[in-house]
């Protein structure tokens, strides 16, 4: 089975060798995703929730252009530069994951692509 590459120009586009998403045996596994403005290509001024919210608006969009959503990841990973924002990780995740919240990981990291504080990636069902 081949797998699909998915790509969409609500989130930011890949500054790499990767694609935003692969769908492949049933899941979409998605690439880490930043707090970067998809419509300006930077990362979003403001406080660390707005900048989770940001990761977790790109990866929604991902999902969706991939044909799921939010609601189906079975796994996040959460990378952070600093673990002291691990409430406030909890708190934004809240506003997103209403129902049955899904396996999570969260590693603190000396640093992050484009001078990030916080990366996110997912694998999700259909």
């Amino acid at each position: 089975m081949k797998n699909q590459i998915i790509n969409t120009s609500k989130a930011p586009q890949p500054i790499g060798a990767y694609n935003q998403a692969i769908i492949s045996n049933g899941f979409v596994f998605t690439a880490g995703q930043v707090p970067i403005d998809p419509d300006t290509g930077n990362l979003i001024e403001g406080n660390f929730k707005e900048r989770v919210r940001r990761v977790l608006m790109n990866l929604k969009s991902i999902l969706e252009e991939a044909g799921t959503d939010l609601s189906n990841v079975a796994k996040f990973t959460v990378f952070l530069t600093d673990i002291s924002n691990y409430t406030e990780v909890n708190e934004v995740f809240n506003e997103f994951i209403r129902d049955e919240a899904p396996a999570r990981s969260l590693i603190e990291v000396s640093s992050l692509p484009a001078g990030a504080d916080i990366e996110i990636d997912c694998i999700a069902a259909f």
